[in-house]
């Protein structure tokens, strides 16, 4: 129902304007940035050189799927697939990024690459501005703080255990640090870093909103997925699902934001108050027994209701329609610097009660039996709003089997994977609403999904990174986002099932 009214709404009056709601609104004698850090632009992989091709994936009432023209423009043949939204936003405010090369680490007189590769998925909300620098910036400042570790990792890559800081050696307790943890530590520094460089460039360029981010880190035969707001990855292995990220939301994280309103309230304005009610308190509740709960408490208590309860909760709703400070629906990310909730004594800051602090979560590739029936998936929450894990990794199984016995061509199984499961949340237009094919509600957000093999990445590690050559390509092509130019690669496109030859014209692989 709600996805029907907010249809019929976008229908009505038009799409939304970028800005969103809660941007700042200049005040009088000033003017925001016009000049921009990145012009706007979909993923490089995808190779839309021109203007023309780019305003193609923004029809809002074909939503066509798009998908890479050249299969070797990702590591290991992997998928991806990307729609737009039914009208909320002018343009895709989903970015993507793939990249595949070498941290330098200068060992005595010699210099070692360690080879790498990343994905990365960035939501972006009120703007593509904040998601579009995310992809150019992330991944600069990821590789920035491995080299700066680079010699304790291989130390303790070389040793085969924890590496002990050499500036720490004189103290008798020094702490012993794992090649895990420095990897880690260099993906929360960088995200850190990233956020605050961007909270800086807002003050000179055109950069609205803010953004979710999720990473993959293929590194040193481990798997780091790196996860800061409401898109998820789901590791799928023979029809099961294995979550990889969970998602913040502001009911997930309503512990951490209750805790930071109750140190400073003063954060909160006179409007919003950090405790939670099993409904909002009205003035009639005064000197009545509530039941509530604290920022330390999981359970619920009662309390007298006074008039200093009566205030907006900072967490209001449930599930995807929570709101913190009734304003914004993500709690991690980047960006949002400038955004402001509504309060009579004047704007609240939310950025306070926001965090670009990713959560990590480590998959041993080297050690770990890893067949060609593990998948990684990465998607916005696009996919996740109304296809759960467990679907995504039926339909991933499914796609895997249709494959077998086609080898000559096989190198698009990912990419047809991706196109399954974005398919399989857009769903089709039917009665001017779209819907899936079991009848239920689609989407109506933008999708992006990245489908990536795992296989291929053990095999490079034991062959001693050998494959560190088939990911030049797509390094060259994220080095032309940053602004050289790309050439056009023309291929075949990938062939589509039976099941998908109504949508065949909808889809625009050139």
């Amino acid at each position: 129902m709600l996805g029907r009214f907010r249809s019929a709404l976008y229908s009505a009056i038009g799409p939304i304007e970028e800005e969103g709601v809660g941007e700042p609104r200049p005040h009088s004698g000033t003017s925001r940035p016009t000049k921009q850090k990145y012009g706007y632009q979909r993923p490089a992989f995808l190779k839309l050189a021109t203007e023309d091709e780019i305003q193609v994936t923004a029809d809002h009432a074909v939503r066509p799927i798009i998908v890479p023209r050249d299969v070797t423009a990702l590591p290991w043949a992997a998928g991806y697939a990307e729609t737009i939204n039914a009208g909320k936003s002018k343009s895709n405010e989903d970015q993507a990024m793939a990249r595949q090369g070498t941290v330098g680490v200068v060992q005595g007189a010699t210099l070692v690459q360690i080879p790498y590769t990343m994905f990365a998925i960035f939501d972006g909300h009120a703007g593509a501005g904040c998601a579009v620098t995310a992809s150019n910036d992330l991944w600069q400042a990821v590789v920035a703080r491995l080299e700066s570790v680079g010699p304790q990792l291989l130390t303790a890559r070389q040793a085969g255990q924890p590496d002990t800081d050499p500036d720490l050696s004189m103290w008798p307790q020094a702490k012993t640090i794992s090649e895990e943890s420095l990897v880690i530590g260099a993906l929360e520094a960088a995200f850190w870093e990233t956020d605050q460089q961007i909270g800086e460039e807002k003050k000179v360029f055109h950069m609205p909103g803010g953004c979710t981010v999720l990473v993959a880190l293929f590194i040193l035969g481990k798997l780091y997925v790196a996860n800061a707001g409401d898109s998820r990855a789901v590791l799928t292995r023979s029809s099961r699902a294995y979550p990889m990220s969970y998602d913040f939301t502001p009911v997930s994280e309503r512990q951490r934001l209750q805790t930071l309103g109750r140190l400073a309230p003063h954060l909160l304005g006179a409007d919003y108050g950090w405790l939670e009610y099993v409904r909002r308190p009205t003035r009639r509740d005064v000197g009545s027994r509530m039941l509530y709960r604290d920022a330390h408490m999981t359970g619920w208590a009662y309390k007298i209701i006074q008039e200093s309860d009566l205030k907006f909760p900072m967490v209001f709703g449930e599930g995807k329609r929570s709101r913190l400070l009734a304003t914004i629906g993500v709690t991690r990310g980047f960006g949002d610097h400038d955004l402001r909730a509504q309060d009579h004594t004047g704007p609240v800051l939310i950025k306070p009660f926001l965090t670009p602090q990713p959560e990590v979560r480590v998959l041993d590739v080297e050690t770990e039996a890893v067949t060609a029936e593990d998948v990684l998936v990465l998607a916005t929450d696009g996919l996740w709003d109304v296809v759960s894990n467990e679907e995504v990794a039926a339909v991933v199984q499914r796609g895997l089997q249709a494959w077998d016995n086609e080898s000559k061509a096989g190198k698009y199984r990912y990419i047809s994977l991706a196109q399954d499961l974005v398919m399989a949340a857009r769903g089709k237009m039917k009665e001017r609403n779209w819907r899936r094919s079991s009848g239920g509600p689609a989407t109506i957000d933008d999708i992006s999904v990245f489908v990536i093999p795992v296989l291929p990445y053990k095999q490079e590690v034991a062959r001693g990174g050998e494959g560190e050559e088939e990911g030049r390509e797509a390094m060259e092509v994220e080095e032309a986002a940053a602004g050289t130019a790309a050439e056009d690669c023309d291929s075949e496109a990938p062939p589509a099932e039976e099941e998908k030859t109504e949508d065949k014209s909808e889809e625009t692989t050139e």
